[in-house]
């Protein structure tokens, strides 16, 4: 009878846990739900934003703009300065002269004519308008306006699949979007823009130079490094400086934290109030977070990468010296009396006892913290003021230059990737002793 008893209850707890852990699972996301607003996140979404900012991470726009005050038409990729054509210049796909005509493809054309703008929208019909001081007088083919035109008295705008036109009081602008990141390699006043593959490899080879005093490959390398648009010499040193605060931060809370680490182990140090004391100050240091140490250091030292450096020091000596410390606790006495028995100092004890043991422990935690820290740089970066993160940092906040973040978060990739790959290596050749000789 007990038996049964004791298997009613056993079976009345499983069943307990069967219906009451998933009860619970759906309550908590039901209040995840409620409490984040998901249903409000998903409502505010805006698939339109979304579609633009992602077409602008890998496309580009050529902006044709007149200023109806003066008449006068500028060509620029992207709107900036930088890119812009020089006077009397521009894409063979805009004719510039009394009537500026910018063919947008597949039918599409817009005329700046005198005062008078017009875009002929195959399927739809002409677009004319006016601009002034009365506001925008434009005239539309008969019927209900369609979606992709908005127009009131001061402002017409009109997207479609080809472009998209913004007409205002003073000034009419055509925007053409192009697949790519504009001016990559060389900028419009560069002298190998708009080569070709096949005539760059030729004047690779060729003796007669294009700049005066360079070779043709050091003034290719040359153009591309200082491209005003890109700043390619800039972003690669950037790159640089954000591996070198994970290779300093790193490297630097290895070596210190080694030595403090047998302060906090137990068979190295038998008074407990010693042991307790090392303990809570690497407890302290990995308990506040990275980011944290970013900003207090930044106040006391300045922005920098050196302080980013720092911080990721302080973080790391407190994690290295925790985990140090417990592999201390477990490393073979034997190995340590053998040493010992050579007659062999305390120092040197620990040299040729302790640390052989410890080696493939600290090296695979070295290198595994590297990589994550290389990551965390370019954070650590954007707050400091330093590294690739602040460049990243720097082009999401203007809001446009989506191709410029799309190209750094490549970068980031392949920078996370390297580091991956050779302390992947690293760890075959002094870990594992893979690829050397036999």
């Amino acid at each position: 009878m007990d038996h049964r008893i004791a298997a009613s209850a056993r079976m009345q707890k499983k069943r307990l846990f069967a219906f009451g852990i998933p009860a619970l699972i759906f309550v908590y996301l039901a209040y995840i739900f409620i409490s984040f607003d998901v249903a409000g996140l998903y409502h505010r979404a805006d698939i339109d934003n979304a579609r633009t900012l992602v077409a602008d991470s890998y496309s580009y726009k050529t902006h044709v703009a007149r200023d109806n005050r003066s008449g006068e038409v500028s060509v620029a990729i992207e709107g900036e300065r930088k890119g812009t054509y020089p006077e009397g210049s521009s894409p063979d796909w805009v004719t510039l002269g009394d009537e500026t005509v910018v063919d947008l493809g597949a039918g599409h054309i817009v005329t700046y004519a005198g005062t008078q703008v017009s875009y002929d929208i195959p399927g739809y019909g002409l677009v004319t308008a006016d601009p002034g001081r009365n506001g925008v007088q434009a005239e539309f083919p008969a019927g209900e306006l369609p979606e992709w035109i908005n127009a009131s008295k001061n402002r017409v705008t009109i997207t479609t699949e080809a472009g998209r036109l913004t007409i205002t009081r003073n000034r009419t602008e055509v925007l053409r979007y192009f697949t790519g990141w504009e001016l990559f390699f060389f900028t419009l006043d560069s002298p190998f823009h708009g080569k070709g593959l096949g005539e760059m490899i030729g004047l690779a080879f060729s003796s007669d130079r294009v700049v005066e005093g360079k070779s043709n490959i050091a003034a290719m390398v040359d153009q591309f490094l200082n491209n005003k648009m890109w700043q390619h010499a800039s972003v690669f040193w950037a790159i640089f400086e954000t591996i070198l605060m994970a290779f300093l931060g790193t490297f630097g809370a290895a070596i210190i934290s080694l030595p403090l680490a047998f302060m906090a182990a137990k068979n190295f140090t038998p008074l407990r109030s010693v042991r307790f004391g090392f303990r809570r100050v690497f407890d302290f240091l990995r308990g506040v977070d990275g980011l944290i140490w970013t900003i207090i250091l930044s106040r006391a030292f300045g922005p920098g990468p050196l302080t980013g450096a720092l911080a990721i020091l302080l973080t790391d000596t407190g994690s290295f010296g925790k985990m140090f410390s417990e592999a201390l606790e477990n490393v073979d006495k034997k190995q340590i009396e053998g040493v010992a028995s050579t007659g062999a100092k305390p120092l040197q004890r620990y040299r040729f006892g302790v640390i052989p043991q410890l080696t493939p422990v600290l090296l695979s935690q070295v290198l595994y913290y590297l990589e994550s820290n290389t990551r965390s740089a370019t954070i650590i970066g954007a707050i400091t003021g330093g590294g690739i993160g602040l460049l990243l940092t720097q082009a999401m906040v203007t809001q446009k230059d989506w191709e410029e973040v799309s190209y750094y978060i490549i970068l980031i990739l392949l920078m996370v990737m390297m580091m991956d790959w050779l302390s992947g290596i690293l760890r075959r050749k002094l870990i594992k002793g893979d690829g050397g000789g036999h």
